[in-house]
């Protein structure tokens, strides 16, 4: 069994990224599952119906979010709708949406879980380890295989996230910083790992923005006004194979190529 997942799509690069390589990574890998983190997907930050529907339209079967769920307030009309979007599970009770959902093809049960950190991020969210073990205690016997989007900043909190979950989940990937990192592994458990699975959108900026304005808020420290870099686009990703009978992943591969804008 084969899952694919997407890094962070930001804007229309981003969703154009994804369009123009999807099918190629599709014929290449062959995976049964795909998924995305959308949070970003519209104009860059947050998501929308519509940019939700070019990315399902992709063929991605489930898109997770982060810090950035709320921030188009059109999000509050279509998550509870049935749309295959999960948020952060460890937003307070009582906020719209879900935190996981189980996924079925062919037989295979795959759950995916959005996890939000905690660690200079800024957000009024739960623990996530104590999260994680509620979201894992739900899903018992309703799933053959768990998959973690663990949304967050800190490089010591998403891998000790990964080492709380090995041998308990099939695969945790870090997103968020939008720089892929080169630490992808299989944990002593069988638990597939890394860091950052970067993202898809420009690749000539400063993690998708125009380099000169993050330059000028470093230089000079007064507020700016993001908008997306121009130039080439490039989409960052992973393919996790795991093997059915031992229930425990055997690979973990990145994906990282430039596409023109």
């Amino acid at each position: 069994m084969k899952i694919l997942f997407i890094g962070d799509i930001v804007g229309e690069a981003g969703r154009n990224a994804l369009r123009a390589k999807i099918s190629e990574l599709k014929a290449q890998h062959k995976p049964d599952f795909c998924i995305a983190n959308g949070e970003n997907a519209a104009g860059g930050k947050g998501i929308s119906y519509n940019t939700a529907q070019d990315i399902f339209e992709c063929g991605i079967d489930i898109i997770t979010m982060g810090n950035h769920t709320w921030a188009r307030k059109e999000i509050l009309n279509i998550i509870d709708s049935g749309i295959k979007i999960i948020r952060p599970a460890n937003y307070p009770k009582g906020v719209p949406g879900k935190g996981r959902l189980v996924l079925e093809k062919n037989g295979i049960r795959l759950a995916v879980v959005n996890l939000l950190g905690r660690v200079y991020m800024d957000q009024p969210v739960d623990c996530p380890f104590q999260t994680i073990d509620r979201e894992l205690g739900f899903l018992k016997g309703q799933c053959d295989y768990v998959f973690v989007d663990f949304h967050a900043e800190a490089t010591s909190e998403k891998i000790a996230m990964a080492y709380y979950l090995d041998g308990r989940v099939t695969c945790i990937v870090g997103t968020h910083t939008h720089v892929q990192t080169a630490d992808e592994r299989i944990l002593e458990k069988g638990t597939a790992y890394i860091t950052d699975v970067g993202m898809a959108g420009p690749a000539d900026g400063i993690i998708g923005v125009e380099k000169e304005m993050i330059i000028k808020k470093f230089t000079l420290g007064l507020p700016i006004q993001h908008e997306l870099a121009s130039g080439r686009n490039q989409i960052n990703g992973i393919v996790v194979t795991v093997d059915e009978e031992a229930k425990k992943a055997i690979e973990i591969k990145r994906i990282s190529d430039y596409v023109k804008a």
